[in-house]
């Protein structure tokens, strides 16, 4: 199922009330909830040979942050929508998702990260991070290094592939 936003533009009666207990002058907040619908298209069927559907150059704050941004749009279309309702409402809320991720750099060793330290969150800007401090640390990751990142149901975790290092 795809998720997306609901935009509530009328207030509900109970909101209206305590609106005006509150005797303020105040206009009420439009207020957006992630709802699931049906898709129109089904879901893509992921490609094993060529999965990167997320494919980036690495800019100056996610090498100082240790966090990959993911665009709002590349999170709706390729994360949430393998995502429970339940899990998805969880980081659109403002909380921290606990994951796993896989660095398959090394396909024949691929190393997993989770922990404390690997999480999924979203941004003030409704973008979306996923941290992985020690990934960066041990690639020593840097600015315009090409990268690959996908959601993999198979395994519920996050994949991630090195492609090419930048010169420096």
């Amino acid at each position: 199922m795809k998720k997306t936003f609901y935009h509530n533009f009328m207030p509900s009666k109970e909101e209206e009330e305590e609106e005006a207990s509150k005797a303020t002058n105040t206009r009420l907040q439009t207020t957006r909830v992630l709802v699931e619908i049906n898709d129109v298209h089904p879901p893509p069927i992921l490609d094993y040979n060529n999965p990167w559907n997320i494919k980036k150059k690495l800019i100056q704050y996610e090498v100082v942050a240790r966090k990959f941004v993911i665009s709002f749009t590349n999170t709706f279309d390729h994360i949430f929508r393998y995502w429970t309702l339940a899990m998805a409402n969880h980081v659109v809320l403002g909380h921290r998702m606990s994951v796993v991720l896989w660095d398959a750099t090394d396909e024949k060793n691929p190393k997993k990260y989770c922990g404390d330290t690997v999480y999924f969150e979203i941004l003030p800007n409704d973008d979306y991070v996923l941290a992985c401090m020690d990934l960066f640390k041990d690639h020593s990751l840097n600015v315009d290094d090409e990268i690959g990142l996908y959601w993999d149901l198979r395994s519920s975790s996050f994949q991630f592939k090195l492609f090419l290092k930048a010169i420096q």
